[in-house]
């Protein structure tokens, strides 16, 4: 999902919220609708499906839902606007980095009492309710998530009897012999401009990206566990040789081209990628695996856990009722609808489970990926300041090009993170 910095606007807009220049709900009186923004694009079949949701919110209340679909590329800035203006949705959806920040803010209405009503606490994706909790309230609902594992050529993995690594040791010797064998793959690129590519190696290892005390955030980067895992990721590029020179300034669609194009024969990837591969290369058609994304000595490296919650704006009208339409929309039916439409998975503890269970071999090991090893980057606005410097990308390419070592450049990142997370 799209991440912004906190901009100016928004903050003049948490001013005026907090001011008491919101419109302020009228708990006492049933809205003549409710109104929902929902991002662009991530559904194809989103007008059937609001079609059927709209019915059935309005048969079980009375009151009809006004769906309106808004651009990701312009969705931040026109929630500023409506923040400042006190002209919010009912209810919207949010991507998982923008909840804090909205929450902080204080446009968006904590959720916790009602989730707990509707007897759902337990039963929402971990990794979710982290990312949409802000100072211990929750304010954002889990809806739909994806996360990065390992696809790999399963047909090349056949023809040289390798099988799965579930240990960095054991994934550089299956590069190895894919190197040797077929000289014309890249066995394990390493992009220098995917900051969600890095992550597992820094948990993996046991480090940090950051963590709070006291208020103020320290950057767990330059961690000696974090230089581990930073260590073993390029050192699969500079090294094993495992990655090409041109993965150095590589985003993760780059990525997502080499490897339909037949390039590539491991990589961590999206789980909303297998579809977009074989629609690029149909050839690949039951040459494609997947395996969660192993750990140092063994286990699940944990993975960043994006997506979208929904959220309720402190300028709702009726709070539970647009937490009735919220619970439809996230649980249940409807919730499983809509991620069978999107390729991503659900907010539901309970719908994880199917995924899981489905032995789909390109889905089951992502959902594993998902509930075992789904891990939220720090929840605070000012995360968006770090991802908009590029800290991470800059010293991965730092280090890929030759231009410091794996300390240097993590103490750089480190420092940089640290007061950009404390808005020096």
């Amino acid at each position: 999902m799209p991440r912004y910095a906190l901009p100016a606007t928004l903050l003049a807009a948490a001013a005026l919220v907090l001011s008491g220049c919101s419109a302020a709900p009228q708990e006492d009186s049933t809205p003549e609708s409710m109104t929902v923004w929902i991002m662009k694009g991530t559904n194809p079949d989103t007008q059937s499906y609001y079609d059927r949701v709209g019915a059935a919110f309005e048969e079980e209340t009375g009151v009809p839902v006004v769906f309106e679909e808004v651009q990701w590329a312009d969705a931040h800035d026109r929630f500023v606007t409506a923040i400042a203006g006190g002209t919010t949705p009912d209810v919207a959806e949010t991507g998982t980095t923008w909840t804090a920040e909205f929450a902080a803010s204080g446009a968006l209405a904590p959720i916790d009492e009602m989730v707990a009503a509707a007897g759902l606490e337990g039963d929402l994706v971990q990794g979710l309710v982290d990312s949409g909790t802000y100072e211990g309230e929750l304010y954002g609902m889990p809806w739909y998530a994806g996360v990065r594992a390992v696809l790999y050529r399963a047909d090349v993995f056949d023809d040289l009897g390798l099988q799965e690594p579930t240990t960095w040791a054991e994934l550089v010797d299956a590069a190895e012999v894919i190197a040797a064998e077929r000289p014309e793959l890249i066995p394990f690129p390493v992009p220098g401009d995917a900051e969600q590519l890095v992550y597992p190696f820094v948990w993996g290892a046991g480090g940090q990206v950051a963590t709070q005390t006291d208020g103020a955030w320290v950057s767990g980067l330059d961690s000696e566990q974090s230089q581990e895992g930073i260590d073993f990721l390029t050192s699969l590029a500079l090294e094993h040789d495992f990655s090409t020179a041109g993965a150095t300034t590589w985003k993760e669609t780059d990525l997502l081209d080499a490897f339909a194009s037949g390039d590539v024969a491991m990589a961590i990837m999206g789980s909303w990628t297998p579809s977009a591969i074989l629609e690029k290369n149909p050839d690949l058609e039951g040459k494609i695996g997947a395996m969660p994304i192993p750990g140092r000595d063994g286990g699940i490296a944990p993975a960043v856990l994006g997506g979208s919650h929904l959220s309720i704006f402190d300028t709702a009208q009726d709070r539970d009722l647009a937490f009735e339409l919220v619970r439809m929309m996230t649980t249940g039916d409807f919730a499983a609808e809509w991620v069978e439409g999107t390729g991503y998975f659900p907010g539901e503890q309970t719908l994880m489970e199917s995924a899981v269970a489905s032995g789909d071999p390109l889905v089951t090991p992502f959902a594993v990926q998902m509930v075992e090893g789904g891990a939220a980057l720090p929840v605070t606005p000012a995360f968006a300041a770090v991802q908009a410097k590029k800290s991470v990308p800059t010293m991965m390419q730092s280090i890929l090009s030759g231009k410091s070592t794996v300390s240097q450049a993590s103490q750089a990142a480190a420092s940089e993170m640290t007061e950009l997370l404390n808005g020096e």
